[in-house]
């Protein structure tokens, strides 16, 4: 316990983090910030073009384009909560947030990731009833049944994100505390606490279990059902199409659910690891970058959507 004196009863409110994420390599600041805000361009303009062009397509509105317009909402949430105040502190001499700047920030990326992993998982499940059971597709998929799943998904992301982030405030932060991350997530903060985090841990480990398990059972369930659909299938074309779309969602799967369990898992269980940083960038900044691209903008109906609203543009523009 490293008690400083000097702070008063009050400590965590005169708390500060310094980033060392960034102190590690100072040759590099330029490239990295360079990095970071072009990869959060092309986040804001890939997800903002998809979700835009799914509300003003009425062919677009459908279950599968539905849950594609939450998830770049995500995207857009989620690089906005942690890249602006990632080049800000890039800049910044001290290196520093705040003590409530980083808990709004863990609080808003613990709900982001956890809404995100139920949407990946009825996406799969999406897929699977479209692929596996095609005449009940309708009657499965309805817009009441997708709007209330979204709302009761959005709404479970936020609970435990509150849950989680209200356990904090048992915890004692001494003085300036570094912490080795580019931004605020809840294993590297709870690291640095000066209390005991068995309750927050157990916190964790349940969220991992009950939220974690459902969503990775439902997604990898949904997609074993496509493959050996997939498998079945006479026609050739259909095979290499379903095949196609299957193994890039599965890459954007993996990839954040491989992050995820290695950033919540891991400290839950004790385990250490150091590459911490880099795959928090990974499903932090990468994936928002890849799910546009990935799901929508090799879609045909996207592509086709897109060059309507663009023409239309282009021609009342020049009326």
């Amino acid at each position: 316990m490293h008690h400083n004196s000097g702070e008063g009863l009050n400590h965590t409110h005169t708390t500060e983090f310094i980033m060392l994420g960034f102190l590690a390599y100072p040759q590099l600041q330029s490239t990295l910030f360079t990095l970071f805000l072009l990869l959060y361009l092309m986040a804001l303009i890939g997800n903002l073009l998809i979700f835009t062009v799914i509300a003003a397509d009425v062919r677009l509105h459908t279950p599968m384009y539905f849950f594609l317009a939450n998830l770049a909402v995500l995207d857009i949430c989620c690089t906005s909560s942690t890249i602006p105040k990632m080049l800000e502190i890039m800049l910044s001499e001290t290196k520093s947030i705040s003590f409530s700047g980083c808990i709004t920030q863990l609080f808003l990326l613990s709900s982001i990731l956890s809404i995100q992993l139920l949407i990946l998982a009825l996406m799969a499940f999406d897929r699977y009833v479209a692929i596996c059971l095609p005449l009940r597709y309708t009657s499965i998929m309805s817009m009441h049944f997708c709007f209330t799943t979204a709302v009761t998904m959005w709404f479970c992301g936020f609970v435990n994100s509150t849950t989680q982030t209200s356990l904090f405030r048992r915890l004692t932060f001494y003085g300036r505390i570094a912490l080795d991350q580019f931004f605020c997530e809840i294993p590297p903060v709870l690291k640095v606490s000066s209390s005991d985090t068995y309750i927050n841990d157990i916190a964790i480990l349940l969220a991992d279990i009950f939220l974690g398990m459902f969503c990775f059972l439902l997604t990898f369930m949904s997609y074993m059902y496509i493959l050996s659909s997939i498998v079945k299938s006479r026609s050739a074309a259909n095979k290499s199409k379903a095949f196609h779309t299957c193994t890039s969602h599965l890459l954007v799967v993996a990839l954040f659910y491989g992050g995820i369990i290695y950033t919540y898992g891991r400290p839950a269980l004790n385990l250490e690891g150091d590459k911490d940083k880099v795959v928090s960038v990974i499903y932090g900044v990468v994936s928002p970058v890849l799910n546009p691209l990935i799901y929508s903008l090799r879609n045909k109906e996207v592509k086709g959507a897109l060059a309507q609203i663009l023409s239309r543009k282009i021609f009342s523009s020049r009326m």
